[in-house]
């Protein structure tokens, strides 16, 4: 089967010079794409790297293929960027694997995506948009809360001082984010208990857990710590990856269902990463999930906890394409 990759890479984009540091950090490298082209190989597919933007298109249109692997961010910009390949795959009846086109810009927008999954009943932390720093004055949520900007992954905008304890400080980093990544600001309660991420293969009721995988610091206290951009950039020396967690099994099991019910909610399919902590009293707490989780094999999260899990990285591939290739009566 002839299975085209779509993809971003940092070397496709110039960063402006007054961009923050981390304005190219959702897009892959090279390593990434032929690490998938290499597992596609080995199952027998023709693999076939499309790239994305007006390349993809114009490859598409030219020659279809059989399948689209897509881990294409879309140009920045748009709070829908993510939504873009699949949508011309869509539009063109090109079988793609991952989220469609609204699933895909519903969860890159952080608001959005809590909304609809507690309207099913998701426990996540109560939150404000800000827009401005002038709106930062009708925050009445206690703190410590977080600053984010909406309409990023990967971190993006997410620092150690993310996390604020008064309003001064709450101030400062809405007006960062406002002014550097140009959009509004998600605030929300910060979750003081321990930080998780599950990975997800699947859609629907047949959507199941590949396993959960704890985030601990290793240099912070565990109540304030930020899984943030320096963090995940040194993550080696940062942190310590638990898989399975060194947690009751009945807790395990809540951050599970926690993850799986916005998984279904928000209408992932093929695979997802949910970022799920538990709040003071415990409680499992969704955060947000990456339905285009990174398959870097060394340093993906994703690729991380499925591997300590016993899911290979070339199965973690071939469930992906199966799942796909199921959706599509392609199997």
């Amino acid at each position: 089967m002839r299975i085209g990759i779509a993809f971003d890479l940092k070397s496709d984009f110039v960063s402006d010079a007054s961009a923050p540091e981390d304005a190219l950090e959702e897009y892959d490298s090279t390593a990434t794409v032929d690490a998938i082209a290499g597992v596609l190989t080995e199952l027998g597919h023709s693999a076939e790297k499309l790239g994305g933007g007006k390349r993809f298109v114009e490859r598409l249109l030219a020659s279809p293929p059989d399948l689209v692997f897509n881990i294409a961010e879309g140009a920045a910009g748009s709070r829908s960027r993510e939504a873009h390949v699949p949508a011309v795959c869509e539009m063109l009846k090109v079988p793609c694997t991952h989220s469609d086109p609204l699933t895909l810009a519903l969860t890159l927008d952080k608001a959005l995506a809590k909304r609809v999954a507690s309207s099913y009943g998701v426990a996540t932390p109560r939150f404000v948009v800000v827009d401005s720093v002038a709106d930062v004055e009708r925050v009445t949520l206690p703190f410590p809360l977080i600053a984010k900007p909406m309409f990023e992954g990967s971190s993006m905008g997410i620092r150690r001082h993310s996390r604020v304890t008064d309003v001064t400080a709450l101030w400062r980093e809405v007006a960062r984010i406002v002014d550097d990544y140009h959009q509004p600001a998600l605030v929300e309660e910060f979750c003081t208990g321990p930080e998780f991420t599950v990975g997800v293969l699947g859609e629907g009721s047949s959507a199941r857990a590949i396993g959960v995988m704890e985030i601990v610091p290793r240099l912070a206290r565990p109540t304030e710590f930020v899984y943030s951009l320096e963090v995940k950039r040194d993550w080696e020396n940062e942190v310590e990856y638990h898989v399975p967690p060194k947690r009751d099994a009945l807790v395990i099991a809540a951050i599970t269902e926690c993850a799986l019910s916005a998984h279904r909610a928000l209408g992932c399919r093929d695979v997802s990463r949910v970022d799920v902590r538990l709040d003071a009293a415990g409680t499992p707490c969704f955060l947000e999930v990456n339905p285009l989780p990174g398959l870097n094999p060394r340093t993906g999260d994703l690729c991380i906890l499925s591997g300590r899990s016993g899911l290979t990285y070339s199965g973690l591939i071939e469930a992906i394409v199966r799942g796909a290739l199921a959706r599509n009566g392609l199997a």
